[in-house]
């Protein structure tokens, strides 16, 4: 543990420093490309404005810390000298492939209407849930499946009373794949407001760093702080007001890997605790659809997500962002404080 933790830091501060000195003709480039952002006409006044900012700023995160990570651990992944270093293939993999699906859904939202298909709206739900579940399958098989094992596969650990209830394949990979397209969408619900999807992704990477840490996993370590790092470069443009929104490619990518990692600790119990913000965004959602079809009409909400719902309440987005950062950050304590017991 004794230089892990600094190196990852300082890795993360690296990873920082790159991607805003390169963030700025990035925006550039996606400004003259005029990749700008559709906003649906339903959201709240103030997000009107917000048309034709640059999206797809995911990349910004998601080609920086794929190039770092990779780099950093190809030596420990070529010899297979170790686990863990072959096991940071795996979020690797995750991050990818989600962005590409992302970038496909981002890149259709941007294309003029097609048929009936108006503009603004991307590939189609159903298709790009079941390119999601065929993603989280693959990398739950992985897991579960791969020959040279996982410390925390097929079993689930329960914290606070510090034992593991095993678990066959068939339950494992289901639940996992569950987990990491569930918080691919939700993620994606979270991604509504300048900032609020950066800060609360980065809180829930830091904290599974420090679980990593704690168990040895130093590949995860330096991923996660990287991970952090590329997000905060990332909130640099995004911050209110954005210059720049991560789109699918980035929330689809960042939710997924966040899974990932949290299963490849064991600590998926935690998860949402940890990242509870997405987890409400989700939940409100599901409540309004549900009361809506049951009342015929009626709202239990204002608006979903939650973050809607309080923007039309009378808080303004920053107040929002702030808001849901400190109980973003106070429940990641939560989780990293359960994970120590």
């Amino acid at each position: 543990m004794g230089s892990t933790l600094p190196f990852a830091l300082s890795m993360g501060a690296v990873t920082f420093l790159l991607c805003v000195i390169w963030g700025g003709p990035f925006v550039e480039v996606l400004k003259r490309l005029r990749v700008g952002k559709q906003i649906r006409v339903e959201l709240p006044e103030g997000h009107q404005s917000k048309a034709g900012t640059p999206t797809m700023g995911g990349i910004m995160i998601v080609g920086p810390v794929f190039a770092i990570v990779l780099v950093l651990n190809l030596v420990s992944v070529v010899r297979g000298s170790s686990l863990s270093g072959a096991s940071i293939l795996l979020p690797l993999f995750v991050m990818f492939s989600f962005a590409l699906l992302g970038m496909y859904d981002d890149w259709q939202g941007i294309r003029r209407s097609r048929g009936t298909r108006p503009r603004g709206e991307g590939i189609s739900g159903r298709v790009k849930m079941a390119m999601q579940i065929m993603l989280a399958l693959v990398a739950a098989a992985i897991i579960s499946l791969y020959d040279g094992g996982f410390q925390f596969a097929n079993q689930i650990p329960i914290p606070l009373l510090n034992f593991a209830i095993p678990l066959h394949p068939i339950l494992f990979i289901p639940i996992s794949a569950f987990l990491i397209v569930g918080f691919s969408n939700a993620t994606n619900l979270t991604d509504g407001l300048d900032g609020l999807a950066g800060i609360i992704i980065a809180s829930a990477f830091a904290a599974y760093g420090v679980i990593a840490l704690l168990q040895g996993q130093i590949f995860l370590v330096q991923f996660c702080f990287i991970m952090v790092g590329a997000c905060f470069a990332f909130l640099w443009y995004n911050a209110h007001p954005a210059q720049l929104f991560m789109g699918d490619i980035g929330s689809l990518a960042l939710g997924a890997t966040l899974a990932t990692i949290a299963i490849m600790t064991g600590q998926w119990l935690l998860l949402p605790i940890i990242a509870i913000v997405p987890v409400a965004e989700t939940l409100t959602v599901i409540l309004q659809v549900a009361y809506y079809k049951r009342t015929k009409g009626k709202r239990l909400f204002k608006m979903s997500p939650l973050h809607h719902h309080f923007e039309l309440s009378g808080w303004s987005q920053t107040q929002v962002v702030q808001r849901f950062w400190l109980v973003g950050m106070l429940s990641a304590i939560v989780g990293v404080a359960l994970a120590l017991v």
